[in-house]
């Protein structure tokens, strides 16, 4: 009996840790940044997939100017509020065929800012947005506000309400890599 209390507390908090550790800001979007492969199942080519993250760092020299770098972020690490990260997703085609209407959905992590036109793809590559948890996609979110008196327009989304990044890609050729670069800001 005791071997399954043990097992049972020890698959509750693996149950319990996973959702925890995906709400944490900075950490799920790392937790989960190695390379992952995508299949076309119609042409049979395969996509190696993989997600890093780089975080902004602003020096200063005795001059005081500053200048930006990119520091690579491995493992689990801690990011304040304010802080700019940079997420680059690569898509390899490792088949010797092209891949076709390849669709990568990025969500922005909990706990994060998507830095409005900060996007850069390669290729022909079409980037949409959804600011209604990936049920739709749009190159330019609009909200409704009414304003005082009532009337109601249609104004670009905040950047705050942005949820998920659509990378559309209409080709991969064989044995090329196509990439996509785009920053968050902790909240």
């Amino acid at each position: 009996m005791k071997r399954f209390s043990f097992a049972s507390l020890g698959a509750f908090a693996l149950i319990v840790t996973v959702p925890f550790v995906s709400q944490v800001p900075g950490i799920a979007s790392l937790w989960h940044s190695t390379s992952a492969v995508a299949q076309n199942v119609k042409t049979q080519g395969q996509i190696q997939l993989r997600l890093e993250a780089e975080k902004q760092v602003i020096a200063q020299d005795q001059q005081g100017k500053q200048s930006k770098t990119w520091q690579p972020l491995k493992g689990q690490v801690v990011v304040q509020p304010g802080d700019v990260l940079r997420y680059t997703l690569s898509g390899e085609n490792k088949s010797d065929r092209p891949v076709k209407n390849l669709i990568l959905n990025q969500p922005i992590p909990k706990g994060m800012v998507y830095i409005l036109k900060s996007a850069i793809v390669t290729n022909e590559t079409k980037v949409t947005y959804s600011i209604d948890g990936g049920r739709s996609f749009v190159e330019n979110p609009t909200v409704k506000v009414t304003l005082p008196g009532g009337k109601v327009e249609t104004k670009p989304a905040p950047a705050n309400v942005y949820t998920h990044i659509r990378l559309q890609v209409p080709s991969v050729p064989a044995k090329k890599t196509v990439k996509a670069i785009y920053q968050v800001q902790v909240r």
